[in-house]
């Protein structure tokens, strides 16, 4: 399936990436949303399918990485569902501050079952990435996962990480990227474009939300542009792993003052 060649953003442009459409920017953030809204009750459920349980894998590597201590605080940004608060406060992590755009995303999140034993070390906020609702300084560890292609705006919602983090503070972000194997890199696709969005029917009810999650995917930098654009943002020794030949990866990357 064809796509455009650039993963770059263009912010002078009135039109911006939405899948493989182009759209006026001013709606980015509605739309977004309302695939979000769409699939917040099937959500879990259908990243254990679509992943084949893999997902979690690499949410417990994103914890090995991060490395939670009782005395830090954590931005998980697009937390959505809280897969990741409920990973930092298991491995001994401090409070968190859970931010979504998605009200419905949240509402699903406080509804688990799972998280009632931490509820008064969670704060489910709703706020937008580019604008994040909190002071300069205010956490000591920040958490994207799967979230940051979504923003219409990546540039601006990395610095206002690089803002809220204190200095010593470690930002770390888990993405879908770009497999570096050509074998596994077909048959990724194949799973990604044929498979995927009939599972989004099939489960979810909902095939055009999981055909935009796949198309968003394919839009994202790489591992080296990302990595670059964290640099930009403020971020020091930033670093990047790949998960399952680069499918996912985890950038690093911290602010030094």
């Amino acid at each position: 399936m064809n796509k455009p060649d650039s993963k770059t953003q263009d912010y002078q442009n009135d039109e911006i990436d939405f899948g493989f459409q182009s759209v006026p920017r001013a709606q980015k953030e509605s739309l977004v949303k309302d695939v979000f809204n769409s699939v917040a009750k099937n959500y879990d459920v259908m990243n254990d399918l679509m992943s084949m349980g893999v997902h979690r894998l690499w949410k417990d590597a994103l914890m090995d990485w991060l490395a939670p201590q009782p005395s830090q605080t954590l931005l998980d940004l697009a937390g959505g569902t809280g897969d990741v608060a409920l990973r930092f406060l298991k491995r001994g992590g401090g409070d968190v501050k859970i931010i979504d755009i998605n009200e419905e995303m949240l509402q699903a999140g406080q509804k688990r079952s799972v998280m009632r034993p931490y509820a008064d070390r969670l704060s489910w906020i709703v706020g937008n990435a580019e604008a994040l609702p909190l002071e300069d300084n205010a956490v000591d560890r920040a958490t994207i996962a799967f979230g940051l292609r979504n923003v219409t705006n990546r540039d601006v919602a990395l610095r206002e990480i690089h803002r809220v983090l204190k200095p010593g503070g470690r930002f770390c972000c888990l993405e879908f990227s770009s497999v570096e194997n050509p074998l596994l890199s077909k048959i990724y696709d194949e799973w990604s474009f044929k498979i995927l969005p009939k599972m989004g029917e099939l489960v979810a009810k909902d095939r055009a939300s999981y055909q935009y999650l796949v198309e968003s995917i394919r839009q994202f930098p790489d591992q080296y542009l990302l990595a670059d654009m964290m640099r930009d943002a403020g971020f020091a020794q930033v670093r990047f792993r790949n998960l399952s030949s680069g499918i996912a990866a985890i950038h690093s990357g911290w602010k030094l003052d």
